[in-house]
């Protein structure tokens, strides 16, 4: 006899956690700012502020706010070195992520 494997059901703190991670990628311009963060940190290079200023046709201050809302999504980590914060992609937020989004298909 078979035993059929119930298909993988979502629990509460992934449904909060897809929501909120979403919800700071749904913005084409922190959708922008992340994948620059992550690729520059595959390729082991920090970045900063100055960086992503430099990088993108954006204002210091509306990166700041995009910014804020990656780290309150626990997306990217932020490291503070005199006045320098360097970002950095929580890997494990994001694989997290990944797993409870092919649970919600």
């Amino acid at each position: 006899m078979r035993i059929r494997k119930e298909p993988d059901e979502m629990h509460e703190e992934e449904i909060l956690l897809t929501a909120k991670v979403s919800d700071a990628l749904a913005h084409p311009a922190r959708l922008k700012i992340f994948r620059f963060i992550f690729l520059n940190n595959r390729n082991r290079t920090r970045v900063c502020n100055k960086d992503i200023v430099a990088a993108f046709d954006y204002s210091q201050a509306t990166i700041s706010q995009h910014i804020k809302k990656l780290a309150e999504a626990e997306l990217v980590q932020v490291q503070k070195e005199d006045k320098f914060s360097y970002y950095y992609v929580n890997l494990g937020i994001l694989g997290k992520y990944i797993d409870a989004v092919k649970k919600f298909a």
